[in-house]
This record gives structure tokens, C-alpha cells and sequence, in this order.
């Protein structure tokens, strides 16, 4: 395949094009995280019931995992910049509009159109880093863009806490607005600092739309990715949306506390991200990935099994579950994202960010069809969900050989 041409003058001019595209994936995903501790707030304010905002939550994941097949029509039919830039405005007034939302149908309308927007972006942020950076250094630019999903992923709890209990007399309403304000800056910064990428439309599509789509979708390598996909979000969804309930029923972990839980595992995962995507690239992406793919069953199985233990074991188990669940994506995009060639890349991007957020959405369902609650506040059946995502994680460490084939089969055929 023949590599991207360079559209930075200087490492200078690089940093800030990652600096961007790491902003529009912070955001994106901190908008769908700072949902998930605000349930006592929501259901008392609107007032709605358990299920309600259930739906609140789901409304996000589903409208992006819908919006994502959506844009496999017209994704590789645009400049890469303007739509990127385009969209994001759209998430922003999506996303503020929640802020300001009167009633609960209001406020879920704004919720999937903030999901429908967010789930292209991180398929289009993707896509644009696999076509701007060489494949050689292509993990560590994507361990600086996936830092900032690890980052909102982990941030997203304390923060939202922080900002609706601080700022009163705006409530539920604080988070989003502030997400709307910092997303105005990191578009400022996008605009200056992304180029126009239109390489993609030097290829010429003929025939139907759809029966082009349904052969990406069809190819046997393209499954196997999707596959690949599913399965790393299963490990990590159906596990993660539980942490804070169980350290507080079983491990007796005050509530207090859980914001330093999170804070810790998103200040590690900054600093870890950047050096998991060196060493994919030094080492090999294939060998990076099945490393981490074994060493986080560790702190996942000690996670779901967890009895009470003091605090400082409890910090350090679950900064290692972030750092090595979240770093298993930097490796495992870098290689997504070679599978296809650059003309078709948006439109495989995006149903694979499609596939990502289907399986967070089914995974964190079936998880919450498996634990219960006892009439005495504790966690049951939470070890059953670890041993699920132990062995959703093991089927990662074999199916990762036949992805990296199959990065190699574009290379070959573009030689």
C-alpha cells in the first residue's frame, strides 16, 4: 500500500493535528461516560424511573452504532477535514442542547443525535490518523489520540460527579454544558491545525453504493475485524460500567473514593498510551497486543472476584485493569486500520466504530442480565461476568494473528 504522503512541515505542526483529533475523542466519549453517575440527579429531577434512564444511556450507544452504518454511504465521498469539522459542530449543538433540555423526551432526542454525531467522529478520527500517518508510526500516533479515550473513559465519573455537585444551580446540566464549551476551543484548534485530506477521492467509485458496501461488509478478512472488534469491547464493557457499584456493595470502598479510583486510572492511562504505541511500533503490533491481551486477565479476573482489602490494593488493581485494557486498542487499531485499503477506510471505520458501539451496549446489557442485587445491598454474579470477558479476551489473543494477515493483504496488493 503506499504510504501517506507527509502533510506536516514540522513534528511541530504534527503534534497539534493529534492534539486536535485527541480532543474530538476526548469529548465524544466523556460525553457518553458523564451520563453513567448522574442517575440519583436525573431520575429526581425529571423525574423519571430506573428504566427511563436506562434508555437515556442506551439511546447514545444505539443511535451511534445506527448513525456509524448510516455513513458508510457518503464517508469516502468527502473531504476528510470539512465533514470531520462539520460533524463536530453538529455534536457540539447536539451535546449543549442537552444542557438546556426541558423534559425527558427533549433531552433523549438530544442524546441520540450527541450519539448519532460522536459515533461517526470516532471512526472518521480513525480513519484520518491511518491516512495521514505511515503505518511504521502509526501506533504511537494512535496511542496519543487513544489516550484521550482512555482518558474520558475513566475521567468521565469524577468529573461529571464533580461538576453537577460544584456548580448548583445548574445540576445535571454542568457537565454538558462544560463539554460544549471545551469542545468550541478544540474545534478553534482543529480548524488551524487539520489539513485537507482528499486523497481518497482520487479512486473512482462506479456502480451502486450499496452493493459496494455490501462487499466490505461481506469480505471474509472485514469480518474477522469486526469480529476482533466485538470481541475486545465485550471484554472491557461488560466488566467497567460495574466497577464502582461492586467496590462499594462487596469491597466496602467508600463512595468517596471512587472519583480517586478513576482519577488514578485516567492520569496512568495518559502516560501508559503513548508508550504501549512506541512499543507496538518497535516491537511488532501482533506481539504488543497479545502481551497485553494476557497480562490484563490478571487485574480483570481480581476485579469481578475482588473481597474487601485496603484501599492502596484496591488503587493499584484497578490503575493496572485501565492501563492494560484500554492500552489493548492502540495496538489493535493501528492494525484495524491497514485491513483496507485508503479509498474504502471510511467506510470500514465507520462500521467498525458501528460494531464498537453495538457490542459496549450488548455487553454492558448481558452484564446487567447476569449480576444481581441482594436485599442486602451486595453484588451477585459479578465473577461470572469476569470469567466471560476473561474468555472474550483469550479469543482476542488467537484472532489477532489473522488480522495482522490481513493488514498485510492491501500492502501486497498495492505494492
Amino acid at each position: 500500500m503506499s504510504q501517506p504522503s507527509n502533510l506536516f512541515d514540522s513534528p511541530k505542526r504534527e503534534r497539534f493535528f493529534l492534539l486536535a483529533l485527541a480532543g474530538i475523542q476526548f469529548t465524544h466519549i466523556l460525553d457518553f461516560m458523564i451520563m453513567m453517575p448522574l442517575g440519583p440527579q436525573f431520575i429526581k429531577a425529571l423525574p423519571i424511573n430506573t428504566h427511563q434512564f436506562g434508555l437515556l444511556l442506551s439511546s447514545y450507544t444505539f443511535a451511534a452504532a445506527i448513525a456509524g452504518v448510516f455513513a458508510t454511504y457518503y464517508i469516502d465521498r468527502f473531504e476528510r477535514r470539512g465533514l470531520l469539522l462539520r460533524l463536530y459542530v453538529c455534536f457540539i449543538v447536539a451535546t449543549v442542547a442537552c444542557g438546556f433540555a426541558p423534559d425527558y423526551h427533549s433531552l433523549f432526542i438530544a442524546r441520540a443525535c450527541a450519539g448519532a454525531f460522536g459515533g461517526i467522529l470516532g471512526s472518521l478520527v480513525q480513519t484520518i490518523v491511518a491516512d495521514s500517518i505511515p503505518f511504521e508510526r502509526r501506533g504511537k500516533a494512535l496511542g496519543t489520540v487513544m489516550a484521550a479515550f482512555s482518558v474520558s473513559t475513566v475521567a468521565g465519573v469524577p468529573l461529571s460527579l464533580f461538576l453537577a455537585n460544584h456548580i448548583q444551580f445548574l445540576g445535571w446540566r454542568a457537565p454538558f454544558i462544560f463539554i460544549g464549551l471545551i469542545s468550541i476551543i478544540i474545534l478553534i484548534v482543529g480548524y488551524r491545525n487539520i489539513p485537507k485530506i482528499s486523497g481518497h477521492l482520487h479512486h473512482i467509485h462506479e456502480g451502486s453504493r450499496w452493493k459496494q458496501i455490501y462487499d466490505i461488509v461481506i469480505a471474509h478478512h472485514h469480518l474477522r475485524a469486526f469480529l476482533f472488534m466485538a470481541l475486545i469491547m465485550l471484554t472491557g464493557f461488560s466488566v467497567i460500567p460495574y466497577i464502582a457499584l461492586y467496590l462499594t456493595s462487596n469491597v466496602g470502598v467508600a463512595d468517596s473514593y471512587i472519583s480517586l479510583i478513576y482519577l488514578c486510572g485516567g492520569v496512568a492511562t495518559l502516560m501508559s498510551s503513548r508508550y504501549i504505541g512506541h512499543m507496538a511500533d518497535k516491537y511488532g503490533k501482533v506481539k504488543v497486543f497479545r502481551f497485553l491481551a494476557i497480562v490484563s486477565l490478571a487485574p480483570l479476573i481480581v476485579t469481578t472476584n475482588l473481597v474487601p482489602v485496603p484501599l492502596w490494593m484496591v488503587l493499584i488493581n484497578s490503575t493496572a485493569f485501565f492501563i492494560l485494557i484500554s492500552g489493548r486498542m492502540i495496538p489493535a487499531m493501528a492494525m484495524v486500520s491497514q485491513v483496507v485499503t485508503p479509498q474504502i477506510r471510511g467506510t470500514f471505520m465507520s462500521l467498525v466504530g458501528s460494531t464498537q458501539m453495538l457490542a459496549s451496549g450488548i455487553a454492558s446489557v448481558v452484564a446487567g442480565m447476569i449480576v444481581t442485587i441482594r436485599p442486602d445491598g451486595m453484588m451477585e454474579h459479578y465473577n461470572l461476568v469476569g470469567y466471560g470477558a476473561a474468555v472474550c479476551g483469550l479469543l482476542t489473543f488467537w484472532l489477532v494473528g489473522y488480522i495482522h494477515t490481513d493488514a498485510k493483504i492491501p500492502a501486497e496488493n498495492n505494492a
